[in-house]
Order: structure tokens, then C-alpha cells, then sequence
């Protein structure tokens, strides 16, 4: 188990940066914690399962999700708690770290 902490930036870059250095490709995001201060996810469409609705939101959120690393594409679905005790969930595709901190647990696949 490989722990990765951002601090600061671009978390899904920090991530995919910390798994390359760790030589992992491949693995399991098997937990992600932590507060971020901006964000973009998408969900799929309510009509249309192959488009994908985007949201940006640039309020802080605490961050809870799961995922995965292939071929050193960092993928992860997550949940993120907002003011007003509201949830937003979906496939996280940006998320700006100043604030606090987030870290991933990830577990690497072994070899084939």
C-alpha cells in the first residue's frame, strides 16, 4: 500500500505524478480523503448514458471516493460534501487543493 498526500495543485496530476515516481501503472485507489477548494465531476445524462454533464463548483468540499490507476490514467468516482450538509457525487475531473490536504491509498496491481 502506497500512501500519496497532496497538499497543494492539481490533485489528479499530483496523483498520477506520485504513482509514476512509485512505478505503479496500475492499481486500486482503495480510499480517498481529504477537503479540496474546487472541483469539476460529471454524471452521465439523464437521457443519453454515453454524454457526460460537467459541473465546476468553486466552493470548498469535503472528499471522499474510490478508483483506479491504468496504464498511469488516474480515474476516480467520489463524493464531496458541501456547505449546507449537501453531497455531490460523480467522476471526478479536477480538483484544486490550497487549504487542507487529500490523501490516496492505493494499492498496486501485481504483475500479470
Amino acid at each position: 500500500m502506497h500512501v500519496f498526500e497532496v497538499r497543494s495543485g492539481e490533485l489528479m496530476e499530483s496523483i498520477a505524478d506520485q504513482a509514476a515516481s512509485a512505478g505503479i501503472a496500475d492499481g486500486a485507489i482503495v480510499s480517498l480523503i481529504g477537503a479540496v477548494d474546487a472541483f469539476t465531476v460529471s454524471t452521465m445524462s439523464g437521457t443519453d448514458a454515453t454524454k457526460d454533464e460537467r459541473t465546476y463548483y468553486t466552493c470548498p468540499a469535503e472528499l471522499g471516493g474510490t478508483g483506479e490507476i491504468r496504464n498511469g490514467d488516474v480515474h476516480i468516482h467520489a463524493v464531496l460534501a458541501v456547505a449546507g450538509d449537501k453531497a455531490v457525487a460523480g467522476h471526478l475531473l479536477h480538483a484544486r487543493v490550497e487549504t487542507h490536504f487529500v490523501r490516496a491509498y492505493v494499492l498496486p496491481a501485481l504483475p500479470a
